[in-house]
Parts: structure tokens; sequence; C-alpha cells
């Protein structure tokens, strides 16, 4: 592993912020689609509630509300939802 120079990563940084403030430089900009829906993507992956609520880090009943619409996912596991969805394979390695 290489190490960091964590000081010229942020003067980098700094560098990146001026140019952009100039007009020099574009920012890089991207969108995420919302993954489908957590009971969609738990019956292609094949899985019980319960081994998919593990694999997730969240309680079953978790899992149960947000399949019944009781609740929503937020920020993180909006975004393993979308790892299970769109790399499943890599998603089933963490069992």
């Amino acid at each position: 592993m290489s190490k960091r120079d964590i000081g010229q990563e942020i003067l980098e940084g700094i560098r990146e912020i001026n140019a952009y403030k100039k007009g020099e430089k574009k920012l890089r900009v991207r969108t995420l689609k919302e993954p489908a829906s957590p009971q969609v993507i738990r019956a292609k992956l094949k899985l019980s509630q319960s081994a998919f609520a593990g694999l997730m880090g969240v309680s079953l009943r978790t899992v149960q509300d947000w399949e019944r619409g009781r609740r929503k996912p937020s920020g993180p596991a909006t975004a393993l939802l979308r790892i299970a969805e769109q790399k499943p394979e890599v998603f089933m390695e963490l069992s």
C-alpha cells in the first residue's frame, strides 16, 4: 500500500476549487438512480427476509417495514440496495 500525502491532496483540492471559481475547470457531476424496491432486489437475490436483513445490517422488522411501505430506506441503506441491485455478486460476497 502506498503512503498518502494528505497535505499534497489538500493543496491540490484547493487549486481545483480556485480553478473552478475562475471558470477554468468544470465539476464532475453524477446522478444516481433510485434502486428498485427492497422486495424486488431481495427476490432477485433469492434471499429470505431474515437473510437479506442480515446482509443489510438491519433488523428483520426494518426489512418488513420497507417491503410493506411503512418505512423507506435512508442514506447508507439506499447505497447498499443500489450495490445489491447493480452488483449482486459483490453484495453476496459479504455473507
